[in-house]
């Protein structure tokens, strides 16, 4: 799990705000799982904060559609379901589309992010860490939306990197169901960097297309438990 964050910090953003990134940040590296429990008084301890600032953190995940309060248990890591399913992927064909259609030509920066991003999750993939692999497929699809340069954009993404992490936990075999996207995020990098947008804003499309069918084809034929 995470750190614990200190009571004053040089940053700007309020402590509760920096409990919740930190929350929301457990959750893209699959170490919050759909159904945990998320327990105020273990949190204000790993965190050394207090039970408001926590509470108040956890009211922010909620409203973000991360946590859900459930009778009797209290505040849990949300479960998703196909409505969630299909409305975020309609965000991330506008926001993930929308970015290669207007971005300018591929700044060195922006392409070493994007291929650290690739080559973490082959790392990852080597060691069959498929948690950490996901994780980083989702990185480079937020340093995708990250080439639309807003600071609003891509924290509102951030929030949509942990609702699909989230999804994630509907597939049985996380080996078959991440490993063929590592090569589709390739492709696009190596588009992109070639200066092909419309090629890979379809490669994009394509790639949207696919990851939504297999999740919702996962949530109409559950594994037999």
């Amino acid at each position: 799990m995470s750190s614990k964050l200190p009571e004053k910090t040089g940053e700007s953003l309020p402590l509760a705000d920096q409990v919740a990134l930190e929350l929301r940040e457990d959750i893209i590296g699959g170490r919050l799982v759909s159904g945990m429990p998320l327990v105020e008084a273990e949190l204000t301890g790993r965190y050394n904060a207090s039970r408001n600032t926590v509470r108040e953190a956890l009211h922010q995940l909620g409203h973000e559609g991360l946590t859900t309060y459930v009778r009797n248990k209290g505040v849990m890591v949300r479960r998703l379901g196909v409505a969630e399913v299909r409305d975020i992927f309609l965000v991330r064909r506008t926001l993930e589309v929308q970015a290669i259609h207007g971005s300018k030509p591929l700044r060195e920066y922006q392409s070493d992010r994007m291929l650290d991003a690739i080559e973490a999750a082959e790392l990852a993939r080597d060691r069959e860490d498929w948690q950490a692999f996901g994780t980083h497929s989702l990185r480079f699809h937020q340093h995708i939306v990250g080439l639309l340069r807003s600071p609003l954009l891509d924290a509102f993404f951030t929030n949509i990197a942990a609702q699909m992490r989230l999804v994630f936990a509907v597939a049985p075999d996380e080996k078959n169901f991440q490993s063929p996207w590592l090569e589709r995020d390739r492709e696009i990098h190596d588009l992109l960097a070639d200066g092909l947008r419309h090629d890979a804003a379809e490669a994009m499309t394509r790639y949207l297309d696919d990851s939504e069918h297999a999740l919702l084809d996962l949530f109409s034929h559950p594994p037999r438990s």
